[in-house]
């Protein structure tokens, strides 16, 4: 801890600093690698969408001793049109999905579980989703996600400056890919659950930008009058200056997520946990990258373009201060600062 307490004083104070802003091509390029499975899996794959989306029948059965062999078995007696989705769930519970079905299918279905299980047709929990009311919850979801976006562009700009705006809303689209691609890629079913842990990720991927764009906003809001430093280089103490309390919220908000998704879900068989876990663990550690590497050297592009900023880093250079490059050398990643050696003046002859 004492380490760890030594570090961020250091990155606060500028003592030590982590070139993030000039290793911006680094960080893009391993968001490019992610973000291109992302679209690969989505494209070939594409979303497993649950009950609630697609529509169809769900029955879970209840029995000690349950196998999958035997749910297997039992949705192989139904007469319906397309394949059915057989689960474990726990030790003694099997689900068993089907397409969208008539009355009298569903009913057929359900005398099946009873008759191959030995069960009450009261201990066979049935959920029966009309495809009409599906599309009806994906629209509401697209509308709930697209209204949400625009509100928070509008207090971004508001509360900090377009560009400000625009470099969160890009670190959100960011994290938004690469959480449903990774979805593609594991095939979980997406559901209800689902997108209230998208939209969970989306509040704090905004929470954890703003917190550095607050500092970047602070530590850049006289940069053009002192000259001393560029924007990117002031952008750069600021991420610096938060890094630490970014790594200690997000380790703390990982660890009971991950006991919800690997104990919960994992060891426990609670299946109903995973849906929501693996979005909320999954978008906690991207979102966490993308305010640190993503967003700030975004920004700083963009404001960098601006003539004033680029004025700014010709007086800064002709001051005797380089300013920070757009691809650093990895020896040049920690940049240790100490006292500046004066030349020598020569005296009159």
């Amino acid at each position: 801890m004492a380490t760890i307490s030594g570090l961020g004083g250091r990155l606060y104070s500028g003592e030590t600093s982590f070139n993030i802003i000039g290793n911006r091509k680094r960080w893009y390029s391993i968001s490019a690698f992610f973000l291109l499975i992302s679209i690969a899996a989505l494209t070939i794959q594409g979303l497993h969408l649950g009950l609630e989306f697609k529509g169809g029948a769900s029955y879970t059965v209840s029995k000690p001793g349950i196998t999958l062999e035997q749910g297997r078995k039992a949705a192989a007696n139904f007469d319906i049109p397309g394949e059915a989705i057989v689960q474990k769930i726990g030790s003694d519970k099997i689900r068993i999905q089907t397409g969208a079905l008539t009355p009298a299918q569903a009913t057929a279905a359900e005398n099946v579980l009873t008759f191959t299980f030995d069960v009450p047709a009261e201990s066979i929990d049935t959920q029966i989703v009309g495809p009409s009311w599906g599309k009806e919850i994906t629209k509401k979801a697209i509308y709930g996600l697209i209204a949400f976006l625009l509100a928070v562009m509008l207090f971004l700009a508001m509360a900090f400056e377009p560009k400000m705006a625009l470099a969160a809303i890009v670190a959100v689209v960011h994290d938004v890919l690469i959480t449903v691609g990774i979805y593609a890629v594991v095939g979980f079913d997406v559901t209800p659950a689902t997108v209230i842990g998208f939209l969970t990720i989306l509040g704090y991927s905004l929470y954890d930008t703003v917190v550095v764009f607050d500092k970047v906003r602070e530590n850049t809001k006289s940069v053009t009058a002192n000259s001393k430093q560029t924007y990117s280089q002031a952008a750069n103490l600021a991420v610096n200056q938060t890094l630490v309390r970014s790594a200690n919220t997000s380790i703390i908000a990982l660890l009971p997520v991950g006991s919800i998704l690997f104990v919960g879900a994992g060891l426990l068989g609670a299946g109903t946990l995973k849906d929501l876990s693996l979005a909320l663990f999954i978008g906690l550690a991207v979102g966490t990258y993308s305010s640190v590497f993503i967003a700030p050297p975004f920004l700083a592009s963009l404001r960098e373009k601006e003539p004033a900023m680029q004025a700014l880093a010709k007086r800064v250079a002709a001051r005797g201060g380089a300013p920070v490059p757009t691809e650093s050398k990895p020896t040049d990643s920690i940049v240790a600062r100490g006292p500046r050696n004066q030349p020598k003046r020569k005296g009159r002859k």
